[in-house]
C-alpha cells in the first residue's frame, strides 16, 4: 500500500480516469455498432460525424492508439459511402 499523501491522490485520480476512459469507450464501440447496423445513406451520414469525433476525442487521450482510430475511420467512412 501507498504511503505518500501524493501518491493515494495518484490511486484515487487514475481509478476516476480508468473508469470516464472505459465508459467513452465502451459509448464509442455501442455508437461504432449502431452505424454498421444502419441500412439507408441518411442515418449513416448522421452517425458517422458523431463517431468520428468520438474516436478522433479517445485517440487524442489515449485511450485507443491513433492509428486504430484512423482504421476505424476510413473503414466505417468506406461503409457509409457504400451504402444506397
Amino acid at each position: 500500500m501507498a504511503n505518500h499523501k501524493s501518491s493515494l491522490k495518484r490511486i484515487r485520480a487514475n481509478a476516476t480516469k480508468r473508469l470516464r476512459n472505459r465508459y467513452q469507450a465502451k459509448t464509442t464501440r455501442t455508437f461504432i455498432k449502431r452505424l454498421r447496423a444502419s441500412e439507408d445513406k441518411k442515418t449513416g451520414l448522421e452517425l458517422l460525424p458523431k463517431v468520428i469525433s468520438m474516436l478522433d476525442r479517445l485517440a487524442k487521450k489515449s485511450v485507443i492508439h491513433k492509428n486504430k482510430a484512423a482504421n476505424n475511420k476510413s473503414k466505417l467512412t468506406k461503409f457509409v459511402n457504400g451504402l444506397k
